[in-house]
């Protein structure tokens, strides 16, 4: 029986709902960080809004092979192949553990990195302060990704939504007795937040293994976790890595931002992680809708209806336009509102910024629509697994153009932030109108 455009919205919603509760409370818990490092000082923001950075770029590379998962298990239980998910979910896991052991050292001398990125030599060493500590959480996030893909193509996405609140409130707590020294805690500042950070990564490990061993019995995740699965390995492996290149292309694009405003100064660079930082927040709802595109799309391919598969994808693309219209229009009409929460009233330098970050706003408000389309049709084709096309067209989109154009407009035309964040916006159009094109001529043996 076809499904009408209105039983896509309600399956989207259903499965997309918590799916963007969960991203917008994982991205809480750096959100918290920004807010009480913002309150404690401008200079431990800007130094966390670095190290955060270059954390959050091997994180997100790292999760390619997270991402992975999602569209096999979705295929495998679209094709009511039990035992193809359990082995694709156990070998992201130990994909993910292999990279976090290779990417383990960028951490661990990220302070001579940092200088090398032409960093103020203050941030740098605090921004490895924070690494030395917030690094070693790269592992356990790496598996968290891993098994929230594999419960999200299970459709069981309540349970990731209350664990990721549960760790956001941890994040909380732990953030406000060791940032500022309160509770008897010591007053450990950037480094607290590491520790937090880390924290709560590990709280999140416990509870999603807990959840996925009681609730999915059937699929024995971890029974012979030991055991070697080559030709699954193989598979994760080829599907993951470009889906992590792709996502680091983006991401890198961002980081690079982040690296051209530090050469503005400490107080463009505070504005613009703080500006990124609600551009962000809105994004995470693009994002869970792209990952209910992925596990819609990925069952629809799994059950050969290409029908369904096509049709839900412009549905979502839909659904995503009208959220980032109004995001445009929140960040063109009360963007001092947004910018006033992540900084102290009573700091100097918070007029400056300000200033700095309502120009910044308006560059947000001009990439909200690309943005929410690109990221829409990325994760479409990730449900029919076409992922080496859209990691070239990513390259090709964020830096040979996103680059170039941020730093001419920023340094070499002198428009400043403005000018960087208006680069983004041309990057991340060029990667919508390819990948948006892409889907649309999609054919079913294009996937194999």
């Amino acid at each position: 029986m076809a499904q009408t455009t209105r039983d896509h919205i309600k399956a989207y919603l259903l499965l997309g709902l918590p799916l963007i509760g969960s991203h917008v409370a994982q991205y809480s818990i750096q959100l918290v960080d920004t807010v009480m490092l913002g309150w404690y000082s401008i200079e431990a923001l800007a130094a966390q809004v670095l190290a955060g950075m270059m954390f959050f770029v091997v994180f997100i590379f790292g999760s390619g092979f997270a991402f992975a998962v999602m569209p096999k298990v979705a295929q495998a239980e679209g094709a009511g192949d039990e035992r193809g998910a359990r082995r694709v979910t156990r070998m992201g896991i130990w994909a993910s553990i292999l990279f976090g052991i290779v990417a383990m050292p960028i951490f661990i001398f990220a302070e001579p990195l940092l200088l090398a990125l032409g960093q103020e030599p203050e941030l740098a060493t605090m921004g490895a302060d924070y690494l030395a500590v917030a690094g070693w959480g790269l592992f356990p996030a790496l598996i968290v990704m891993v098994l929230k893909s594999f419960l999200s193509a299970l459709e069981r996405t309540q349970a990731v939504l209350w664990i990721t609140i549960v760790a956001v409130f941890a994040n909380a707590l732990v953030n406000y007795a060791l940032i500022f020294g309160n509770w008897g805690a010591p007053e450990l500042g950037i480094v607290g937040a590491a520790w937090a950070s880390l924290a709560v990564q590990i709280v999140s490990l416990v509870l999603i293994v807990a959840y996925t061993q009681y609730a999915t019995p059937e699929h024995e995740v971890f029974v012979r976790f030991w055991r070697a699965d080559w030709e699954a390995l193989r598979d994760v492996f080829r599907l993951g890595w470009p889906i992590g290149m792709t996502t680091l292309a983006e991401v890198g694009l961002f980081a690079a931002s982040s690296v051209m405003m530090g050469w503005l100064g400490t107080l463009h660079l505070a504005a613009h992680g703080i500006a990124l930082q609600i551009a962000s927040l809105t994004f995470m709802v693009h994002l869970g809708l792209s990952n209910a595109a992925t596990v819609r799309a990925g069952r629809a391919y799994g059950r050969g209806d290409y029908e369904a598969l096509r049709q839900g994808g412009f549905v979502v693309m839909g659904m995503s336009l009208f959220v980032a219209c109004i995001a445009v229009v929140l960040f063109l009409a009360v963007p001092e509102f947004l910018l006033s929460a992540f900084l102290d009233p009573t700091d100097p330098d918070t007029p400056a910024v300000l200033m700095i970050g309502v120009g910044l706003m308006v560059g947000a408000a001009l990439f909200q629509l690309v943005d929410a389309a690109q990221v829409m049709a990325l994760g479409i084709l990730r449900g029919v697994q076409d992922t080496k096309g859209p990691m070239i067209i990513a390259a090709v989109a964020y830096w040979v153009v996103g680059v170039p154009v941020s730093y001419v407009l920023g340094f070499t035309l002198e428009f400043g932030g403005v000018g960087v964040w208006l680069g983004l916006a041309v990057g991340l159009a060029v990667a919508a109108v390819l990948l948006i094109w892409r889907f649309v001529r999609w054919q079913p043996r294009a996937a194999h």
